[in-house]
C-alpha cells in the first residue's frame, strides 16, 4: 500500500502541520529544500515532507528581502575629509620637512658598487 502524495502551499499549511515540520526538521530545512521547473517556465523551491499518511511537497516562497531606500545625502561624508584638530594650514605645512629619510638622488647612494 503506498501513500498519498499531495501538493501543498506552505501558507495553506495548518498550524499543527507547521508544528509537525519544525519537530522533523529542527535544523531548519533550507538544506533540504529542492527547485521545481513548472510547465510555463515558473522556478519554485519545494520541501518533501513525508508523514505517516501523505508525502507533501511543501512549495516554499521565495521571501524578497525588501531592499531600505538609500538617501543621497553628501552631507554624511564631510566628516571623513579632515580630522576636527588638523587645520588646514596644517595640511600646507607638510611639504618643507627636511628630516624625511627618503633620498630623491641616486648619485648619492653610498650602498651602490660600480665595477
Amino acid at each position: 500500500m503506498s501513500k498519498r502524495r499531495a501538493i501543498i502551499s506552505y501558507d495553506k499549511l495548518s498550524l499543527d502541520q507547521k508544528k509537525q515540520i519544525l519537530r522533523d526538521f529542527p535544523d531548519g530545512y533550507i538544506n533540504h529544500l529542492t527547485t521545481i521547473k513548472t510547465p510555463t517556465g515558473e522556478v519554485l523551491d519545494a520541501l518533501v515532507w513525508e508523514t505517516d499518511e501523505v508525502i507533501y511537497l511543501v512549495k516554499i516562497n521565495k521571501i524578497q528581502p525588501k531592499a531600505k531606500p538609500v538617501e543621497d545625502d553628501d552631507d554624511d561624508f564631510d566628516d571623513f575629509d579632515k580630522p576636527d584638530d588638523l587645520k588646514d594650514d596644517d595640511l600646507d605645512d607638510n611639504d618643507d620637512d627636511d628630516n624625511d629619510d627618503y633620498n630623491d638622488d641616486p648619485s648619492d647612494d653610498d650602498d651602490s658598487e660600480e665595477d
